[in-house]
């Protein structure tokens, strides 16, 4: 078996005339935060949606946890758990509600009870969705993802629009769940939060990668101090 839980190999997808992903090659290891880094439309969703079995490219390879995720995508369902950037839920639905909707999806769920608990959201379980300030909507959105008990969990902007404090939290919300045994995917346009959560990140800019690495990998070969600094040498562009 391969020691990546995660392969995407020369990656391709066009819409049209629009090449929105050009190719994308990566692996990720079992139990790492990778991220996948560029700023808005340098192609990031859709590498994730063709990861995940939401599109299918036009050219490459993909596998995950050794399956391919649209010949396989039901099976990938059950073991990889998907944040996505645009995701929302009905405005009356209640947390618990929420909750028990996901669990039916899944053949053994995580207890409702408890992750919300472990996510800070405890006695919100009648709460309607509309009447949860953003971070608890970004809590909600990593247990309604954990609630399978997946291997991979896909979070794409996870933080966008979230407060610093509230950033935070879920910084060390994320930090919890790999301590837990979940490899995590992580796609963001923020960099001082790759900085801060990821083992290693792709640098993608107008559908390639430009560069992989560690964090610190990066910065020290750009010569720059932060990751944000080499972010810009690289691409010529704020995220």
């Amino acid at each position: 078996m391969s020691a990546s839980v995660i392969e995407v190999e020369h990656l391709h997808k066009a819409y049209g005339t629009t090449v929105a992903v050009d190719d994308v090659s990566f692996t990720v290891g079992p139990g790492e935060i990778f991220g996948i880094l560029g700023r808005n439309g340098a192609g990031k969703t859709t590498t994730v949606e063709c990861l995940i079995g939401l599109r299918t490219p036009d050219r490459g390879r993909i596998r995950v946890l050794g399956r391919d995720p649209h010949r396989d995508h039901e099976e990938l369902t059950r073991r990889v758990g998907v944040q996505l950037q645009d995701g929302q839920l009905p405005d009356r639905l209640r947390v618990g509600e929420a909750m028990r909707l996901y669990q039916s999806f899944y053949p053994d769920p995580a207890d409702a009870k408890e992750l919300l608990a472990q996510l800070g959201l405890k006695g919100r379980e009648k709460t309607p969705y509309a009447k949860l300030s953003g971070g608890q909507k970004q809590r909600l959105s990593i247990a309604l993802a954990l609630i399978g008990r997946p291997r991979i969990a896909v979070l794409d902007e996870l933080t966008t629009g979230l407060d610093p404090h509230a950033r935070r939290d879920t910084w060390d919300l994320i930090s919890e769940v790999r301590d837990q045994g979940v490899t995590i995917l992580l796609v963001t346009h923020f960099m001082p939060e790759a900085e801060r959560l990821c083992d290693r990140v792709a640098v993608i800019h107008d559908g390639r990668v430009l560069v992989a690495g560690t964090p610190a990998e990066l910065t020290a070969n750009e010569g720059q101090p932060t990751l944000e600094d080499a972010f810009v040498t690289l691409t010529g562009r704020t995220a």
